[in-house]
């Protein structure tokens, strides 16, 4: 049985998204097709083979997210004493050590990574290079464009 590691935030935020597509995406659906049914002839309705595919990927997705909430594992970070290394839920700020820019990362859960909002999975290569490293350290990632080096500048428990 896989475990999915997330942080609180991560799980609430899937929680959310259960209550919304079975509280008021589904029943939306379910009254999309009612009305389309009514058109008339099901074999040539647009209106009523697009809800059914609508409602096809929405129930796929409810029981995905039953399923990941069912295996989930929650790690408040903040419960966890402070030693600087770097683990699961921590916000990391790294630097190249060849441009010196820094960048911060947060690591998280698959189902919550976004890499727009700085949030990275901890199954990236850079999340699983910076894991259980501590502040100072200096890591090599394998990226496609070559070795990068970075130093950890700080972690955060947030």
């Amino acid at each position: 049985m896989i475990k999915y590691p997330m942080t609180v935030q991560g799980a609430k935020a899937l929680e959310e998204e259960h209550a919304h597509l079975t509280k008021v995406v589904r029943p939306k659906l379910s009254q999309d097709i009612g009305t389309a049914r009514e058109l008339g002839d099901l074999k040539e309705n647009a209106e009523y083979h697009a809800a059914r595919e609508q409602q096809g990927m929405v129930e796929a997705r409810i029981r995905d997210i039953e399923g990941r909430i069912q295996n989930q594992v929650i790690i408040d970070v903040t419960s966890i004493p402070h030693t600087g290394k770097v683990i699961f839920g921590t916000t990391v700020e790294i630097a190249n050590v060849e441009t010196d820019e820094s960048v911060t990362y947060h690591i998280v859960g698959e189902d919550e990574a976004d890499f727009k909002l700085a949030k990275i999975s901890v199954g990236s290569p850079l999340a699983r290079a910076l894991i259980g490293k501590e502040e100072g350290d200096v890591v090599a990632v394998k990226t496609p464009s070559g070795v990068i080096e970075y130093e950890i500048v700080e972690v955060r428990h947030i």
